[in-house]
């Protein structure tokens, strides 16, 4: 460091510092002046509170028995003083009606309740209807011959927030119960107590995407052909390239069908039309359909009950068939009408599905749909053709099994628990939505050509579901391998 010896130098040093200082000083207190304060203010986030969501499960269900006609008395000694023959048009069918929740006896109440306008299965109001909790003895059949069988629908209420979903189950007994002499002719003499029942029963679980108890492998089904009504809207909007590509989208899924499915096609803009009635001249339908011209306004509500109408009682409208309305709009309506108007057609078997075409209340037409996998959205008229075809695959590609085999296979498999796909259009295991519901069909068959070797041998058997949150978990069911105590199952 130089050392500077000039007087006038280091006096002028000393005071720009010491001016520094003083301007320092003067700026503080000039900041202070008026309040010996600090500037403040204060902002509180008060009331706080965490609640937790709810996860509940709920169900009703449907178990029938075909064990032959004139068995009434029989069916009854076995346990169920209530049950009931099922009649097509009068005539005995020789399936019985074992037992279901609803009970027969609230069935028109609960139907009241269900086609109310946006009715909510997990209501307090749905509770003294609905399964929740408690063990439900559904087969309990002690003179089961060949050639019968037993069948269970369950619809599945998912409440409140979404999950994944798993089916379970146990055979929780399989006994010989002694041998009879034919018995004994045909497999020997009994060494260890176990039956050959769970070896011979065939049993098949299954998505039952339209709750009729009945399993279709495609959209015809082994036991039912299609009736399918295409219901477009035509109003003043639809002009242009929407109607165009709407007609071609829709015969491109006629030209999916063959026969005995039928279509029919329903236009509807301030009021509906039938243009084609239910047939299998396929060129017809289609035909009536490049035959559109747009105008009016939108009346969602009269389309769907023109094409109910016909699917329900057409002139070639078939009892038993299974039946699928595709309903179009780009537009909006009366929602009470719609609603009001969709409920009664899936009350009475039809499956509906929605298709939101650019501006259309998507929201409103997911309501009307079957369930959420039934809704689709099209935002651009160009995006008809993939949405038809996933349709078309959909209802042609029939419903997905879950499990098939013999029951001691299938039930091999329920013990270590099948988590369900809560979205079988998408890639991967996707869990189910909150407020959702989900139909299982669970059916058994004592195969015609079974031997002697199955006589007086029993098996006992449980199956139930259970739900798991689906927000932050990326290994559902992983921390929980049984069956928790909130279980909802049959026996």
């Amino acid at each position: 460091m130089t050392e500077h010896n000039d007087p006038k130098l280091n006096s002028l040093s000393r005071r720009s510092i010491l001016g520094g200082i003083g301007a320092v000083g003067i700026a503080s207190a000039g900041a202070g002046l008026g309040t010996s304060a600090f500037f403040s203010d204060e902002e509180e986030f008060m009331n706080n509170s965490l609640q937790a969501g709810t996860l509940d499960l709920k169900l009703d269900y449907k178990a029938t028995y075909l064990g032959g006609q004139g068995r009434l008395a029989s069916v009854e000694a076995m346990g169920y003083p209530n049950v009931e023959e099922i009649t097509d048009d009068g005539e005995p069918t020789g399936r019985y009606l074992l037992a279901q929740a609803p009970s027969p006896a609230d069935m028109q109440e609960w139907e009241d309740l269900v086609q109310g306008e946006a009715f909510d299965f997990c209501s307090p109001a749905a509770d003294e209807f609905l399964v929740n909790g408690d063990g439900i003895p559904m087969f309990t059949l002690d003179d089961v011959k060949p050639g019968d069988s037993g069948e269970v629908t369950v619809s599945i209420h998912i409440c409140d927030n979404p999950g994944y979903l798993r089916m379970m189950g146990d055979i929780t007994g399989n006994a010989e119960n002694g041998q009879t002499e034919p018995e004994i002719n045909a497999e020997g003499e009994d060494t260890d107590g176990i039956g050959e029942l769970a070896d011979a029963i065939e049993v098949c679980v299954w998505y039952d995407e339209d709750c009729d108890n009945v399993f279709e492998p495609t959209g015809t089904g082994q036991q039912q052909e299609l009736e399918v009504a295409l219901v477009s809207d035509v109003s003043g909007s639809m002009s242009g390239s929407a109607l165009t590509s709407l007609q071609s989208a829709a015969t491109s899924f006629v030209d999916n069908l063959a026969s005995p499915d039928e279509a029919a096609a329903i236009s509807f803009s301030t009021s509906a039309t039938t243009d084609q009635e239910l047939t299998t001249v396929y060129q017809d339908v289609k035909d009536a359909i490049n035959g559109y011209t747009a105008g009016g306004g939108t009346s969602i509500a009269s389309g769907i009950d023109e094409g109910a109408d016909e699917l329900l009682n057409g002139t070639n409208a078939t009892v038993g068939a299974s039946k699928v309305m595709l309903l179009l709009s780009d537009g909006n309506s009366s929602a009470s009408a719609a609603t009001t108007a969709a409920n009664a057609a899936k009350n009475a078997g039809i499956r509906l599905f929605t298709i939101a075409l650019g501006s259309a209340n998507t929201a409103l037409l997911e309501s009307l749909a079957s369930s959420p996998d039934d809704a689709f959205v099209a935002p651009d008229p160009a995006d008809l053709d993939t949405v038809y075809a996933e349709i078309a695959q959909i209802v042609l590609g029939g419903e997905q099994k879950i499990a098939e085999g013999t029951m001691a296979e299938v039930f091999a498999q329920l013990s270590e628990g099948v988590i369900l796909d809560g979205d079988r259009q998408e890639e991967g295991l996707q869990p189910y939505p909150g407020a959702t519901t989900q139909c299982i069909g669970f059916e058994w068959t004592l195969p015609f050509d079974v031997g002697n070797e199955v006589q007086t041998d029993s098996v006992g058997f449980d199956f139930g579901f259970e739900v798991e949150q689906s927000r932050h978990n990326e290994t559902p069911f992983a921390a929980n391998n049984t069956a928790p105590n909130g279980t909802t199952s049959g026996n």
